[in-house]
């Protein structure tokens, strides 16, 4: 293989694990840009997308299974994250310390929970046959390159998400409540808005996206108690230095932490290129504190 071919292959790559960070990052940046709280269970959601599509394609086997899952992912992922807003996070938002702790604390018995359920060593979810393959260029300057089918639907999974995201937010009524706690909290709340209503269902919202991206995650790899863990870190690089709170900066900061992590990848191994990333993350920082859009807002002047 070529130079060429090698680097189109790396930005193919890239592209796909910054749609694997987007969707990670999407609930942070929703929770946070509403409510700013500092979720640190949000890894375990990803965990149990991962679970829900494992028991979904043991009851349905095949191509289908893994299309149920990603709902079935969502639905359950959700419903956890609306469980845990309800019972502890609505609790302790004016005390971001109490929640940060508090979280951690979940994310360390569900990660137990799921040990003493599955195991340990993790669980394998078969991918179906029709993401078997992808594209091969033969001829042409692209030549030599190869687009995984597998990639490909971990790529389209994440331009539906941000397209449901653009239709929720723009075109019903409830993402114009949200757009106007988040732009100010205080007055949203005088004009008759259930303030706490929409902090739920952004949680909601963010914790099903999250089990979505542990459906994806599940057909690359084995899912274990700790795989949330993995992709937490990146995923609150990509909410910070995309804007905190930002959907649009979350996006653009999602590309170029994926594509740096794949081009890296050339010429260092993967652990030389997290801490490179990293350290890219904190130059950006120190020249832009703001991230990739600043987010307006005064969500919790209250």
């Amino acid at each position: 293989m070529d130079s060429f071919a090698l680097i189109s292959n790396q930005i193919f790559n890239g592209f796909s694990v910054a749609s694997i960070f987007l969707l990670a990052a999407l609930g942070l940046a929703l929770s946070f840009g509403l409510m700013r709280v500092i979720n640190m269970a949000h890894g375990e959601m990803l965990m149990l997308g991962g679970y829900f599509a494992f028991l979904t394609m043991q009851i349905i086997p095949g191509g289908m299974g893994l299309l149920v899952a990603l709902p079935v992912a969502f639905i359950g992922a959700a419903a956890t994250g609306g469980l845990l807003q309800t019972t502890l996070i609505s609790r302790l938002a004016k005390r971001p310390l109490d929640t940060l702790l508090a979280t951690w604390g979940v994310s360390l018995i569900l990660q137990q929970a799921s040990r003493d359920i599955f195991g340990a060593i993790g669980v394998e979810v078969q991918a179906p046959t029709w993401l078997d393959g992808g594209i091969q260029i033969t001829e042409g300057m692209f030549a030599g390159v190869s687009l995984p089918a597998t990639r490909l639907f971990i790529i389209a999974v994440a331009i539906l998400v941000l397209i449901g995201l653009t239709l929720i937010f723009r075109h019903t009524r409830i993402g114009l409540l949200i757009r106007a706690v988040n732009q100010d909290r205080m007055m949203a709340a005088a004009t008759g808005i259930e303030v706490k209503r929409a902090d739920l269902i952004i949680f909601c919202l963010g914790s099903g996206i999250a089990g979505l991206a542990g459906v994806v995650l599940a057909i690359l790899g084995p899912v274990t108690p700790s795989v949330g863990q993995s992709y937490i870190v990146p995923a609150f690089l990509v909410v910070v230095m995309g804007g905190l709170g930002s959907i649009a900066g979350t996006t653009i900061a999602a590309l170029m932490l994926g594509l740096f992590s794949a081009l890296a990848q050339i010429y260092v191994d993967v652990s030389m290129a997290q801490v490179l990333l990293l350290v890219f993350v904190i130059v950006f920082i120190q020249f832009r504190p703001q991230g990739v859009i600043a987010q307006k807002s005064r969500a919790l002047d209250v």
